[in-house]
Order: structure tokens, then sequence, then C-alpha cells
């Protein structure tokens, strides 16, 4: 299974990895698989799989509680998973986009209200992914429970970010968001139910 659960991770690398192979590869034929701006769709596909990993890590706990108990191991390797692909969402735009002016970065994360919440959204996961490891949780204590509560923020951050990104079809975002809300609704509700 951990294995499958892997497999399922690296997937959309290696998918990506090819789309980049084939769109600047000098033995292609056909139209590239990433389309006439390449830039645009490798930010939109790795912050799309950062979103989706993200949500699936947040259905680990509701599902548990469903019975589906074999998935409780992997909550965190879907954690691990969605900031991966944040970082490859943020190499690409700060790298391939704006060429790493660092300076430019700085303007749109303070002048761009989608790439702020964005941003806010990376920082979050990236507090969460260097206090993922055992030692971490061993030296935070019960802190690291009420630390980690911040994934919901952080889906609720990268929702909004992607809905401010689109322009004009929002069923796609909206889709994540409502996806999102109840499975917060679902995590306070079970905080709420008292114990037996």
């Amino acid at each position: 299974m951990h294995r499958i659960v892997l497999l399922a991770c690296g997937l959309p690398a290696l998918y990506l990895v090819w789309a980049l192979w084939e769109t600047f590869g000098a033995m292609r034929t056909g139209p590239p698989p990433l389309g006439a701006n390449p830039v645009e769709a490798l930010e939109r596909d790795t912050g799309i799989w950062a979103l989706r990993f993200l949500v699936a890590s947040l259905a680990v706990t509701p599902l548990r509680r469903l019975g589906w108990r074999t998935l409780a191991p992997y909550r965190r390797t879907l954690g691990l998973t969605a900031f991966f692909y944040a970082c490859l969402h943020v190499t690409t735009f700060v790298a391939l986009d704006l060429g790493f002016d660092l300076g430019a970065v700085a303007e749109d994360v303070t002048k761009r209200p989608y790439i702020t919440v964005g941003f806010a959204a990376f920082c979050i996961l990236f507090l969460l992914a260097i206090t993922s490891t055992r030692a971490a949780m061993k030296r935070l204590g019960r802190h690291w429970t009420t630390l980690h509560r911040g994934i919901y923020v952080a889906a609720i951050c990268a929702v909004v970010h992607f809905t401010w990104l689109v322009k004009a079809d929002y069923r796609e975002p909206l889709v994540y968001g409502a996806i999102v809300a109840i499975l917060l609704i679902a995590r306070v509700r079970a905080r709420r139910r008292p114990a037996g």
C-alpha cells in the first residue's frame, strides 16, 4: 500500500517532466503538451496538484473516523507531497516567470492580493513541513497539534489564491472550496462531540 501511495504522489511530477521534455525537446513532432505558454501551464499544474494533495491530506482524518483506518499513516506523506508541489509552483513563479528578480517577487507579494494569500499558504506549509518530524513532535509537545491545525488555514488560503487567480470560470476553485469547507466542518463537529 505504501508503494502505491508513493507512486500516486510521484506520478504528476513524472508527467510534468515528460511534458517539459516533449514541449522543449528537439524531437517533438506534435503540439506541445504544455501548450503555447508552458511556464503558465507549469505554474497552473503544480499549483493544482499542491491543492489536490493538500485536500487529500485533510481528508485522511474524517475518512479514518469512518472506518478507513489504514489511511492514517499516509496523512504526513500526502501533506509533504502537497508541500513538494507547492515548492515546484513557487519555484516556477520565481525562476521561470520572474527570472529570479527578487525585487519583482517582493512587489508581487505585497501588491497583488492573490499572490499575497498564495505566499501565506506556502509559508504555512513550509512551517508544517519542517515540523513534521518525530523530533519536532517531541520538542513542541502539545503545541505541535495546535500548530499543525494551521493546515486548514493553508488550505483556505490556497483556495482563495486559486479563486482570485482565475478570471472567468470559477467552478473548479469553488469545488475545492466546498470540499475544504466540508472537511473543516467535519473537523469542528468531531471536536465538539462528547467523548463516548
